[in-house]
């Protein structure tokens, strides 16, 4: 799998959540984040993030990564490929990365999700006013519409609304979310991975064999 974090920059976006601005939007995606990793109960989870595990976040049977070098460390590491089975993860998290071969990790993590599983994006708004305290920082927001384009083309169905999450623009934590990214700080946009049902071919009605019609 490509490395998610563009190489120049290793380390820019982990260290914007750590002032106190990133540190107001990070707690207030917590309550968040749970809930998107314990989507499919039961089933392992694996989480691509700027930031390091938070402690609160202790739901076993899942992997959580940070950028790494030029790959992903954490867990486990890794850069050309999950090493992960095919169909094999309920609930996959994208929580502020981003690289310039979006197309081939998120193809990435269509290969490892289960039929029904679901891949959440956490990504900051550029049409929100906090944006004047990452401006700079190495860090950037793409507005809903372009993450919802990238999931099609991976195969996922995305949600047809983001929900807004975080403050819009004094540091504190706003935990509830809202329809729509609005001019919250970052937002939330679900996609899940669909596949076509099984239909029955109705059988044909038996007639009678030949040679016996008389």
């Amino acid at each position: 799998m490509p490395a998610l974090v563009a190489a120049r920059q290793p380390d820019a976006r982990q260290g914007w959540f750590a002032t106190e601005h990133g540190l107001a939007l990070a707690m207030s995606e917590l309550p968040a984040l749970h809930a998107a990793i314990s989507a499919r109960p039961g089933l392992p989870w694996l989480v691509f993030s700027a930031m390091p595990r938070p402690s609160v976040i202790d739901q076993p049977h899942g992997l959580w990564l940070c950028p790494g070098g030029r790959g992903w460390a954490g867990d486990v590491a890794c850069a050309a490929a999950l090493p992960l089975a095919s169909e094999s993860v309920g609930a996959i998290i994208l929580q502020h990365v981003e690289d310039a071969e979006v197309a081939a990790w998120l193809a990435e993590c269509e290969r490892v999700l289960v039929p029904g599983g679901r891949l959440s994006v956490f990504a900051l708004n550029p049409l929100s006013p906090y944006r004047g305290h990452w401006q700079g920082e190495g860090v950037s927001g793409r507005e809903p519409v372009t993450w919802r384009r990238r999931l099609k083309r991976a195969g996922l169905v995305p949600e047809p609304v983001a929900q807004g999450i975080g403050p819009r623009w004094r540091s504190r934590i706003d935990s509830e979310p809202q329809l729509g990214a609005g001019a919250r700080a970052a937002y939330l946009l679900a996609a899940e991975k669909r596949r076509i049902p099984m239909t029955l071919k109705r059988a044909p009605a038996l007639g009678p064999a030949v040679g016996d019609a008389a």
